[in-house]
Formats: C-alpha cells, structure tokens, sequence
C-alpha cells in the first residue's frame, strides 16, 4: 500500500485530536510538524514520534516530502497559510472558522482552485454518528417531507480553561460554536436564503457574545431554529451534545440527551442509542467530537484518493461561513438578512 503523508501546521489544543486521528488511520502518515512555539513542537513531535519539526511553514513547504497539510492554526493565520499551499501547489485542510472574513474565504478558494488543488475545512460535526444517524432518517423518508426543524447546543461548560483566547475575542460564541450548528443546518436541511439572529453577553468577564438565537429560512421552504449558548446552567450538563427537533409532514424526530434518537411516523414510533464510539485515545465526554475528527479525516483521504471534491469543502463552507457573517450583520443591525447580499 502506498503511504499518504502529511504535514499538520499547529501544535495547540485541538491538534492532539487531529494526530491521534491520523495516527489511527491505515495508509496515512504524518511526518512533519510545524509551529512557532518550541515547547508545543517538542510535547506534540515527542508524544507523537515525529522527528521533522519546523518552526517556519514556509521552509517546511519548501523541503516538501509529504502530500498535503493539515492548518489547525487560529483563524487569523489561515488565509496566509492556504495560499502558502496553493503556492506550492498542496491540497489542504483548514480548521474552521474557515478564515477572518467572508473575502479572506473567497480568496482562499480562488487560490487553491487557480493551483487545481483541495481544499477541505476540517467541519466535523456534522460527521458526529448522532448527526450522521438523523441525517439518514431525513433521507429514508420516515417522517415525510421536513418542513420546521431546531439544532440545539445549549451549555455552561467551561471552554475557557483549555482554550483562554476565547474569552478575549469579540466574536465567540458564533463564531467558534454557532458555525459548527449552522452547519448541521445546512447539512440536514440544505441552505438558507434568509437569516435573522439575536445575540447577548451574559458573562461579565469575557469580550464576546455566549448566547446566540438565529432564524433561518430555508431555500426548501423549511424553517429552523439554531440556537446556542455557554451560559446555560442545568441540573445535568449536556456539554458537547447537539440536540435536533425535526417535524415532517408524515412524523417526527428529536435527537435528546445521551444521544437518543426517536423516531416517530406511520409506522410508529422506534428509540434508539446512537451514542458515538469511544475510541481508543478518546475520553468522555470529548469522545462525541473526538470519533469526528476520525471520520472527516478518514472521507479526506478518501476523497483526495479518488479525485473528488469533499464534502465540506471550501467552496461549501462559504455558505456555512455566509450563515456566520449574516448572523453577526442580523445582529446588529435587528433585520433580516438575505444570504445573497453576501455570497454575491
């Protein structure tokens, strides 16, 4: 078999799960690493038995010797990086937010398009096996057309110990969570022309937004309700589940707590677990993300193999990107924003 190799440009936080995921699929390999802080560059080459280690991006680019990159970067850097790729004509793959603004996108996709290479954005909730299995229940036509549906992610987790920049940006909790339930919305419902959202900051102590309420109007003509918040205490924290409500015209399904799916139709009514797999490296309760990290990765090499476009490419994402802009303008401004203002 031959190896596919790899390059990830980003030692922080979440790029643990990334290498992890990596290291489990067969046939690929990662075999250099870059980033600016020497100390993160030595935890992640030593844990993970990488011996290529940068501090540059553009001098790693330059030696080569691998067949894409993986950006798990912050957002601010991605656009210089993707077009570094470009540059040395290297499919890649990019953290989400996809980038800083909805121009700083498009540019990017010209990039890698005008170099006629990939690029993917590493949006893996939509691969979460509870999304994956609602997904599939839309599809079969058990509950009859869908015409009214709510992505829910509502928690008083506290995201700030592992990741403090977050309480400092001025854009958070749609910009960092809210992409991630837009795009479930797109994903199970298909895209929005419209967008209406209303946001607040309910903790004193950080710079940004932690609840988000957005009204999207569907080019199917469904309506949904995505809705967001860090700042939600319950009796029994949920954090990091995603809970659905779809109505259909022949049923409906909801996607609740500990990842129970009921289905009701013509039929009757089914409940079932569709509780994601705890991996080998995973911990709860991370492990819902942790087994997406796996498969976005895993539909990536896939793709990249076979010469076809993934499924959250970069192209696609401009639309999920679109959806966060026009929250932020609805916002701001109190109206209803149309989708093509933006996408234009």
């Amino acid at each position: 078999m031959t190896v596919m190799k790899g390059a990830l440009i980003g030692c922080g936080f979440f790029a643990v799960n990334q290498m992890h995921a990596w290291a489990g699929l067969e046939g690929v390999e990662i075999v250099a690493i870059c980033d600016r802080d020497p100390e993160r560059l030595r935890i992640i080459g030593d844990q993970f038995g990488i011996g290529r280690r940068h501090q540059d991006a553009e001098a790693m680019m330059a030696e080569g010797g691998f067949d894409f990159v993986d950006i798990a970067t912050t957002v601010n850097s991605h656009r210089a990086l993707v077009e570094l790729a470009a540059l040395h004509r290297l499919p890649a793959i990019c953290q989400k937010p996809f980038a800083p603004t909805l121009a700083d996108a498009k540019a990017m996709v010209a990039a890698m398009e005008a170099a006629g290479v990939p690029l993917m954005i590493h949006e893996n909730f939509r691969w979460q096996t509870p999304i994956l299995a609602a997904k599939s229940v839309l599809a079969s036509g058990a509950i009859g057309e869908p015409f009214w549906g709510r992505v829910s992610f509502r928690s008083g987790y506290d995201v700030f110990s592992g990741q403090p920049y977050l309480a400092t940006s001025k854009r958070f909790i749609i910009e960092d969570l809210g992409i991630h339930s837009l795009d479930i919305a797109r994903y199970l419902f298909g895209d929005a022309a419209r967008m209406t959202a209303r946001t607040r900051r309910v903790n004193p102590a950080i710079a940004g937004e932690d609840v988000a309420t957005m009204l999207l109007d569907h080019e199917s003509g469904l309506t949904s309700i995505v809705d967001v918040s860090y700042a939600t205490k319950l009796p029994e924290e949920s954090f990091p589940e995603t809970f659905l409500e779809v109505d259909g015209t022949e049923g409906a399904l909801r996607l609740g707590k500990n990842y129970r799916l009921t289905v009701h139709g013509s039929k009757g009514t089914k409940v079932r677990e569709v509780a994601p797999h705890l991996l080998s490296w995973a911990s709860r309760p991370w492990h819902n993300i942790q087994e997406s990290v796996a498969l976005i990765q895993h539909h990536w090499v896939e793709r990249l193999q076979a010469g076809r476009e993934p499924d959250t490419s970069g192209r696609d994402n401009l639309r999920t990107l679109a959806l966060v802009e026009a929250a932020y303008l609805s916002a701001e401004t109190g109206r209803t924003v149309d989708l093509g203002e933006l996408l234009r």
